[in-house]
Formats: structure tokens, C-alpha cells, sequence
């Protein structure tokens, strides 16, 4: 097992260690030819502000939306938390689209960051909101007593207290924008990721894309590390005696409609525009006749490649969680961790540096699913992983112990115990990488086989023609396909704000 979750790392690490080993066989010369030009600068600057605009508004939208949710009045509580929740089922490309084919001024920079903050920021709200759930308001009524109100305890009690899982959401934020390409390349607004998928199609120029993907994966690493700072290894658990109990819930009063009215407001930008499109280009017809035929081979080559990769992954995943929880110590520690820097990555990096991989060593392999089917396993690892790692935790080990005493061996009783056992958690594993993979667009664009179209790839041909009614289908069953993901996040929330 040790063996088998050393090989997941190389494999994971397979795109970092490429990127580095091309920047360190690179001369200054060539490193200042490709890098230091207006061009790089031009990229740094717009991936910089959209960064820093769009997190610190997700950071806002995603408190705020958490702490009216959790901890005030406000009516109707569990719808907000369904409609809050439910953009991380529309893809940022396909809310793109939304927005561009109804209004084709929602382009540059205050477009691009009004259409993805309103993408992302439940990646903020999620966590932020688990976290107020899960405070102890003793430190807040102590604070009350010594005479503070209500904004000097939030900001000095209850803020302090959410700085890891905001720091955690905004990290999301930041790499998911660092991966996006559809919905940016829509809204013309050029990014590092943008200008590296051009590179490679205008010229196939290998040098120029390999550094930029160099400069972005140094931005990757710069987000993870300033993580790491801001967190700071912060803890606050609560070790009092007695059960803890939920906060009281702030009296809203005057403030309740304009509080119930400014979510709505954000459902209707976030949800109401792209599945308003949606409809409106359905309901109009197409601007060319959509055959159901390429409709039908696009999902069926989707639902393939998802179930595959589904497979694959959690495949992988299971003895790097099994290290994890039965073997833990450092290797164990270092092996899960590595699976994170897949996810880390911008799919544009991977699926380059697997192009370069398979043309100078394993030519056969170049634009086949198998490579394709790899490129998903390093990018969605992490989604697999932390599922299989809850079931195995919840699996009672002396079953292991008690399957080798009947003469099984390891692999035997992996198959025969542990795996039924943790059957659940596998299946949410594989449900969360299929979802991803069917949305999936660059590293598909790059990587799948000639001839090959999948749901994204054609909605992407369609909308970038400018073709809305065409590519209307194709976004339509992306989205349904993507609802189960969301219903599995609202239905844990449920779970947990319960009684």
C-alpha cells in the first residue's frame, strides 16, 4: 500500500515537477526573453486585480450572506441556503454566457469580476457559514458584558474566530481564478491562464506557454503560502465543560426587509440572469438547427468520461486515504498532502505540461483518454481523497485485523471488508469528480482525443461563435448535471443546522 500511494504522488506531482525542471534547464536569457516583457506585465497586472477585486468581494458577499443566514432572524432561512449554495452548480463559463448573451457589454474587467464574484462566492459562504455554526457565544456574551456592542464584538470576537475558514474560501477563490479560462476568454478580458491556451493554439509556441505556466504556478504557490500566513495555524475549539449550544440569533427588526431583499437580489444576479438565459435562448429556438444527435453523443461521451474518471480516481484516492487513517506518520502525512497540489494547479498547466510529457516520451499517448483520464486524476484527486478518508475514518480498523487472521491478505481484505464498508463515502467521492469532470473545460480542450466533443467542448464551439441557441442544450444539461453536487452540500447543511 505504502508503494501504490508513493506512485499517486509522482503522478500528482507530475505537472509541478515538469514546470520546475523546464524554468531550472532554462537560460537567464531565455527566462528574460519569454518573461520580462510588457506582455507578462499586462497578464500580471489584470490576474492581480481581478484576484484581489473578486476575493475581497466574495469575502464580503460570503460573510455577510453567512451571518445573516446563521445568526439573525431573517425568514425563510433554509431557502436562503439552498439559493446561496446553488451557483456552484452553474459553471462560470456557462454564467458567462448568462450575462454575455444578453447584455454583450458585460465584458473587461468590471463584468469579469461582477460575473465571477457572483460564481465563487459561495466557495466563501460555505465554510464561513459551518464556522458560525459551529462558535461557542460564550466569548461573544463576555464580551457583551464588559460593554461592547455589536459591531466591536463582531469585528474583534466573531471575526477573528472565522479568519481559517475565510482564509480557507478565499483561497478557493483565488486558485479557481487562476484556473479560469472559458469565462474570462467570454468576457475578453486576458489573463495569464487565457493568454497561455492562446499561446498553445495560435502557434503551439511550447517555450512561451511553459513559462507562463511558470509565472502562474509561482502565483499558485504565492496564494497557498499567503494562506498559510494569514491562518497561522489558528485554532479555536471549544474545551469548556458542558454541551455547547447555538449563538442566540440577532433581532433584525426594521432591517428584516431590507436584509430578505438584498438576498434576493443576489440569488437574482447569481441564478436568476444565467438560468433566465438559459431559458430565453431554449424557448426562442437556435440560431442554427440543433441536431439531438450531437446533443446525444456530447452527453453520452460526457457521462463516459465522467463515470471513467469517477472510477479512476477514486481508485487512487483509496490508498492514499488508507495510508492516511490506518498508517498515519509522516510519509502518510506527506503522500495526502502532495494529492493537493492537483488541485492547486490551474488546468491549463496540467494538461500542458502532459502534452509536452506524452509528445517527448510516450508519443502513442498524446491525445488519448487514458492521458486525459490521468489529466482528471491530478486535478480532481483532492475531491476523492477527503470523501474515502471520512468513510475508512468511520470503518472500525480491528475488521482489517480480523480479515487477516482469516488468512486474507491486504488486497483481499480491502476488497472483500473495507471497501463495502466504506461503499457511502466512495460513492460521494465519485459523485463530486464525475460532476467536475463533466464541466470540465480546458484540459479537455487540450488533451481529448481528435474528434472527440463532449458537453463543454460543444457548448464552448457554439458560444464562441456566438451561436446562443445552439449552445443552449449543452449548458442546459451541464447544469442538470451538476445539481446532485449541490444537492449533496445543502443536504450537509440541513444536517447540521438541524434541531
Amino acid at each position: 500500500m505504502p508503494v501504490l500511494g508513493v506512485l499517486v504522488a509522482l503522478l500528482v506531482l507530475l505537472p509541478l515537477g515538469f514546470v520546475a525542471s523546464y524554468v531550472a534547464t532554462s537560460s537567464w536569457a531565455e527566462i528574460r526573453q519569454l518573461v520580462l516583457r510588457p506582455r507578462t506585465a499586462e497578464l500580471l497586472w489584470n490576474t492581480s486585480r481581478l484576484i484581489a477585486g473578486c476575493v475581497l468581494a466574495c469575502a464580503v458577499l460570503g460573510t455577510a450572506t453567512a451571518w445573516l443566514v446563521e445568526r439573525t432572524t431573517v425568514p425563510w432561512r433554509g431557502l436562503w441556503r439552498v439559493l446561496l449554495v446553488a451557483p456552484l452548480a452553474i459553471p462560470a463559463f456557462v454564467n458567462s454566457y448568462g450575462w454575455v448573451s444578453l447584455l454583450p457589454g458585460a465584458s473587461g474587467y468590471g463584468g469579469a469580476l461582477l460575473i465571477v464574484t457572483l460564481s465563487y462566492f459561495p466557495l466563501v459562504y460555505l465554510p464561513v457559514g459551518a464556522a458560525l455554526r459551529g462558535l461557542d457565544p460564550a466569548l461573544e456574551e463576555s464580551a457583551f458584558t464588559l460593554g461592547r456592542g455589536p459591531l466591536r464584538v463582531f469585528w474583534g470576537v466573531v471575526l477573528p474566530q472565522l479568519r481559517p475558514a475565510l482564509a480557507g474560501g478565499c483561497l478557493l477563490v483565488g486558485l479557481h481564478l487562476l484556473a479560469e479560462f472559458g469565462a474570462l476568454q467570454m468576457l475578453r478580458f486576458p489573463t495569464f491562464t487565457v493568454a497561455i491556451y492562446e499561446q498553445y493554439q495560435s502557434s503551439f509556441n511550447g517555450p512561451a506557454a511553459n513559462m507562463l505556466s511558470a509565472v502562474l504556478l509561482a502565483y499558485c504557490l504565492l496564494l497557498l503560502l499567503a494562506e498559510l500566513r494569514l491562518r497561522r495555524r489558528a485554532r479555536y475549539a471549544r474545551v469548556g465543560s458542558g454541551a455547547a449550544r447555538p449563538a442566540p440569533r440577532v433581532r433584525l427588526g426594521a432591517l428584516t426587509l431590507p436584509a430578505v431583499a438584498g438576498l434576493a437580489l443576489l440569488a437574482a444576479l447569481s441564478l436568476g440572469v444565467p438560468l433566465g438565459s438559459l431559458v430565453y435562448w431554449l424557448a426562442k429556438g437556435t440560431t442554427s438547427h440543433v441536431a439531438f444527435g450531437p446533443l446525444g453523443v456530447a452527453a453520452a461521451t460526457s457521462l463516459g468520461l465522467g463515470a471513467t474518471a469517477a472510477l479512476v480516481t477514486v481508485a487512487l484516492a483509496l490508498p492514499v486515504a488508507w495510508l492516511d487513517v490506518r498508517r498515519p506518520g509522516r510519509l502518510a502525512t506527506l503522500i495526502e498532502r502532495s494529492t493537493y497540489f492537483g488541485n492547486a494547479l490551474p488546468g491549463i498547466v496540467v494538461a500542458l505540461a502532459l502534452v509536452t510529457i506524452s509528445i517527448r516520451v510516450v508519443p502513442a499517448l498524446y491525445q488519448t483518454v487514458p492521458l486525459l483520464t490521468a489529466a482528471y486524476a491530478i486535478l480532481f484527486l483532492p475531491r476523492a481523497v477527503v470523501g474515502v478518508r471520512a468513510a475508512l475514518a468511520q470503518a472500525p480498523p480491528v475488521l482489517d485485523d480480523v480479515a487477516r487472521s482469516l488468512g486474507l491478505s491486504a488486497m483481499a481484505g480491502l476488497r472483500r471488508v473495507t471497501i463495502p464498508l466504506t461503499a457511502p463515502g466512495l460513492g460521494v467521492g465519485a459523485a463530486l469528480v464525475f460532476i467536475a469532470v463533466v464541466t470540465e473545460l480546458t484540459a479537455t480542450l487540450l488533451l481529448a482525443p481528435t474528434g472527440t466533443q463532449t458537453l463543454a467542448t460543444r457548448f464552448w464551439a457554439s458560444s464562441d461563435g456566438l451561436a446562443y441557441g445552439e449552445a443552449a442544450p449543452y449548458a442546459a444539461v451541464m447544469v442538470l448535471l451538476s445539481t446532485p453536487a449541490t444537492y449533496l452540500l445543502t443536504r450537509d447543511m440541513r444536517r447540521a443546522s438541524s434541531g
